[in-house]
């Protein structure tokens, strides 16, 4: 699944970020790495995702969210 398509309030775990190089070194310099855990705050139809993760409140715009897979917690 996408991070975009994720609601609010759940956890989850970066599966993936693709395979675009820039983007990767953008994404993981402000701590969004493969393998984290993260909690979607607020997931708005046309604003940007707020996500919770090491101990960093993140808003990705969602372009950038279709780029990251993702797998949710149980």
């Amino acid at each position: 699944m996408k991070l975009s398509e994720m609601k609010s309030n759940r956890h989850g775990t970066v599966r993936s970020l693709g395979n675009d190089e820039r983007f990767m070194n953008r994404i993981t310099s402000i701590g969004l790495t493969e393998g984290v855990r993260f909690q979607v705050v607020k997931n708005d139809r046309k604003m940007p995702v707020l996500i919770y993760v090491r101990e960093t409140l993140l808003a990705l715009n969602r372009r950038d969210c279709e780029k990251i897979d993702v797998t949710e917690a149980q």
